[in-house]
């Protein structure tokens, strides 16, 4: 029997490193949404760390950097 509540299969996830699976997530988020989390998530979110966090904030300033982005205006509507 396993000393873990999942079972001797479940291993332990590095938030912190990319995943295709987190990429995805973040890839299909609108700026909307990246900025929304970006200003109302609490300090240590794992989002916002190691690779993860590069990836994310890049693709949010991307976005915002855009072209037609609309920045301004979506940053006025999500507010803080």
């Amino acid at each position: 029997m396993s000393d873990h509540p999942e079972g001797p299969a479940m291993k332990k996830i590095n938030m912190n490193t990319l995943t295709p699976e987190m990429k995805n997530k973040i890839d299909a988020m609108s700026y909307r949404d990246l900025l929304t989390l970006w200003r109302f998530s609490p300090a240590g979110n794992p989002m916002f760390v190691g690779e993860v966090g590069e990836y994310f904030a890049s693709r949010m300033f991307g976005l915002r950097d855009a072209p037609g982005s609309h920045a301004v205006a979506t940053s006025k509507s999500v507010g803080w």
